[in-house]
């Protein structure tokens, strides 16, 4: 998967864009997500500055040179590729109350593409209720609703998936927002994740 942009420094102001713009639909992965812990090593602790020495660099390329110049970690969780640090939870947590909506969650298809670069919670719960809320009764609600303080600590969304089915849709959100995601009857709730991260610490 080339880059799309020539590109030689991986750095705050482009790095997401020039990752997610490269991902292409594949049959292997469906998705790449770049987790809080990620994108903090960019945009909060100013250490990710990354160096490609490729003449013409691939994705493939920009992923291995991010984990051998930072603290960044790459793990392919299926149908997910992850770009982390130790910070970030290594697996998605779904809680399941309801076992019909998340049998009609896993049936139902999502976007055939989603990307979301830097998009907070009020650009992406309009696009979980227009794909999966019944236009006759509008359930489930996905919570919290748009505008809502209890958003305002979810991590801003990097990723961009291709053909996810409704369960695999909250698995790469709530990665990529840092995120419990708990299917009810007639509501999917999405809440702070307060779990410590997963793996061990980067060397």
């Amino acid at each position: 998967m080339p880059l799309k942009t020539n590109v030689t420094v991986l750095t705050k102001t482009n790095v997401a864009a020039v990752l997610l713009d490269a991902f292409q639909a594949n049959p292997a992965v469906k998705a790449l997500v770049l987790q809080p812990g990620a994108t903090d090593e960019f945009y909060f602790f100013n250490r990710g500055r990354t160096v490609l020495t490729n003449s013409v660099p691939s994705l493939l390329d920009a992923l291995v040179a991010l984990t051998n110049q930072t603290a960044i970690r790459l793990t392919h969780l299926p149908p997910f590729l992850l770009l982390h640090t130790h910070e970030d939870p290594a697996t998605p947590m779904v809680q399941v109350q309801d076992e019909a909506v998340a049998r009609k969650l896993r049936e139902k298809k999502f976007a055939p593409h989603f990307y979301s670069n830097d998009k907070d919670w009020n650009y992406v719960q309009p696009i979980l209720r227009k794909h999966f809320s019944s236009k006759l009764t509008g359930y489930p609600i996905f919570l919290p609703p748009v505008k809502s303080m209890d958003s305002w600590h979810f991590f801003r969304h990097a990723i961009t998936a291709w053909d996810l089915n409704g369960m695999e849709a909250l698995e790469a959100i709530s990665l990529a927002n840092k995120t419990v995601v708990r299917i009810e009857k007639r509501r999917v709730v999405f809440e702070g994740d307060t779990r410590a991260g997963g793996g061990s610490p980067a060397k």
